[in-house]
């Protein structure tokens, strides 16, 4: 009997973490004491408790940490350390409570992004549920007075480098993002975010081509193929369907997919999301697929037995029918044309990163 699967557990955002951070470091300025733990609201309503790593109090000021726990989600900031600082302010502020950015928390520099050119990488969400949880304290406190907090991230350049961050022209370190203050284990939400924000800071750059590639490998082989700006590259994983359908809602006027042949063959097969787990290319499937687009009877035959779609295509090459994987490509193509309405090249790369089709 086979044992079930663990269900996957939820962590928290790093927008939560902040929030939790500055509410520790500002109970510790205004009650004079680290708290050990810090309950936080979050948008839904809810109320969520976090440990606090470390506290210190200083004069006028206190710095707090919690370590972010990302469940088991496979995010790049899972047990990193998400530092506040909270200082007194003189009464002058716009807002009772000022947020920016310390060390290792980026700065935008593209448009398209949900945060203005020039701004601190801490995005909407988290912004207002650090004020929410800070304000908690201030409305405790016997004299109101105006905070400024200051979120940090140590090491967040370093973390930032192993992100798209670069690429969405997020620059000094990581952003500080969150919709919910929840993260859900691979994400689609995640995935699908970074995918419409990718094409829209494209487009803020004045860019009519996209770059819809389902892996590094593939990417990389038709970078040295397009020379495109590093805003027309787009990671679309695994949400082939998804991704044209939001490459037309962008506006663009022409995609370029690129995919080793397993996605490929998915694609031609008009399959809308590419993961194995919504269905592993089924070997019988796909030789029913080439036997519709006339693959003859003795190549059929001969491709019988394979076990994966990777050995089809290296049985095809073996018995040089470039033709039929071709046609493989030019069914993706129809493909991503239909869904998209838009011009669609298909960049077929090989498990050596090497282009051998474009169609």
């Amino acid at each position: 009997m086979a044992a079930k699967s663990r269900k996957l557990r939820s962590g928290y955002t790093t927008g939560a973490c902040a929030a939790a951070a500055a509410k520790a470091a500002a109970t510790a300025l205004f009650g004079g004491s680290c708290p050990t733990e810090v309950e936080i609201p979050f948008p839904d309503g809810s109320r969520v408790t976090f440990a606090v790593s470390r506290c210190q109090l200083r004069h006028k000021e206190a710095e707090a940490a919690v370590i972010k726990d990302a469940g088991d989600d496979p995010d790049v900031t899972n047990g990193a350390e998400i530092v506040a600082v909270v200082g007194l302010m003189c009464g002058c502020g716009a807002e009772p409570v000022e947020i920016r950015a310390g060390r290792g928390v980026g700065r935008v520099t593209k448009p398209g992004l949900a945060l203005e050119v020039g701004q601190d990488a801490i995005n909407p969400v988290p912004r207002q549920m650090i004020k929410a949880a800070v304000a908690e304290v201030l409305d405790q406190a016997r004299e109101r007075q105006d905070v400024i907090v200051f979120i940090s991230i140590p090491k967040g350049e370093e973390l930032a480098k192993k992100t798209l961050n670069q690429r969405l022209g997020i620059v000094g370190g990581l952003s500080v993002l969150g919709t919910t203050g929840i993260v859900r284990p691979v994400s689609a939400a995640a995935w699908t975010a970074t995918i419409s924000a990718s094409m829209s800071v494209a487009r803020k750059t004045g860019l009519e081509e996209i770059v819809l590639a389902t892996g590094r490998t593939s990417e990389a082989a038709v970078q040295k193929e397009l020379f495109l700006p590093e805003e027309a590259y787009a990671m679309m994983g695994d949400y082939l369907e998804f991704s044209l359908q939001e490459a037309a809602r962008h506006g663009f006027k022409k995609i370029h997919l690129a995919a080793m042949w397993a996605k490929v063959m998915k694609a031609a097969m008009q399959v809308p999301q590419t993961h194995v787990r919504h269905g592993a290319l089924e070997v019988e499937a796909a030789l029913a697929f080439l036997g519709e687009l006339g693959v003859e009877d003795e190549v059929l035959a001969s491709l019988q037995g394979s076990n994966t779609a990777r050995e089809i295509y290296g049985r095809l090459t073996e018995l040089d029918r470039a033709d039929i994987i071709e046609e493989v490509c030019l069914a993706a193509q129809a493909y991503g044309q239909k869904v998209s309405g838009l011009l669609v090249t298909v960049y077929l790369v090989d498990g050596q990163g090497k282009l051998v089709v474009t169609v």
